[in-house]
C-alpha cells in the first residue's frame, strides 16, 4: 500500500493527546476479529477484578461457565471456568489500549484490589506509558497509552530512523508501514 491510511478512522482508540477521551463502552454484538480466552478457577473473583480493576464490563455470561467482558470495541476477553490456572504469569502478555488520563486511576483500582499486582507505569521506547498487571488468573495484561506525538522530538527522529515517518513530515506516506 503506498497511500497513507489514517487508521484512526476505523480504530476505537482516539488520537493521542493531553485531552484524549476514551470511547464509550461498546455494548453491541459484532464478529470479534480477535479475543482472549482466559481460564479461571474463581469466575466471580475474576469478573470482580476485571470490572472494578481493569475497567471492563460484563457483556454477557453463561452462569458458572463463561463471562464475556469488554472495555472498548474490539477489546474482548472471555473468562472461562476451569479447575486450575497456571501457577505463575507467562512471559507473554496481552495489551489493551487506554488513554493517558486512565493510567493512574487504573493503577489505583488494581492496587486497591490486589496490592502487588501492578508494575509501572513506565515509559516505553515506542512512546507509550505502560502498566503491567498480573490478574487473579495469572494473566499478564498491559494497559498501554500513547503519548502525544511531537514531530520535532527525539522520539520522532528515532521512528524516522527505522522508516516510520509522520504523515505531516513531508513524505506523506509510510511506504511499507502504511
Amino acid at each position: 500500500m503506498s497511500d497513507y491510511y489514517n487508521a484512526f478512522e476505523t480504530s476505537p482508540v482516539p488520537p493521542p493527546g493531553p485531552d484524549a477521551v476514551p470511547p464509550e463502552p461498546f455494548r453491541g454484538i459484532y464478529g470479534m476479529p480477535a479475543f482472549a480466552t482466559i481460564p479461571t478457577n474463581d469466575l466471580a473473583a475474576s469478573v470482580d477484578f476485571w470490572t472494578r480493576g481493569l475497567g471492563f464490563f460484563e457483556l454477557f455470561g453463561i452462569p458458572g461457565r463463561l463471562v464475556h467482558l469488554r472495555r472498548w470495541a474490539f477489546q474482548d476477553v472471555l473468562l472461562v471456568s476451569e479447575e486450575s490456572v497456571p501457577e505463575q504469569a507467562p512471559a507473554m502478555s496481552l495489551s489493551f489500549a487506554c488513554v493517558l488520563s486512565q493510567v493512574d486511576p487504573l493503577v489505583e483500582a488494581c492496587r486497591a484490589l490486589r496490592p502487588d499486582c501492578v508494575d509501572g507505569p513506565r515509559e516505553t521506547a515506542w512512546h507509550t506509558r505502560d502498566v503491567t498487571v498480573i490478574t487473579p488468573e495469572n494473566a499478564r495484561i498491559v494497559l498501554t497509552a500513547a503519548k502525544p506525538f511531537d514531530p520535532d522530538s527525539q522520539e520522532a527522529r528515532n521512528l524516522a530512523a527505522v522508516g516510520i515517518v509522520h504523515p505531516d513530515a513531508g513524505r506523506g506516506d509510510n511506504g511499507e508501514h502504511a
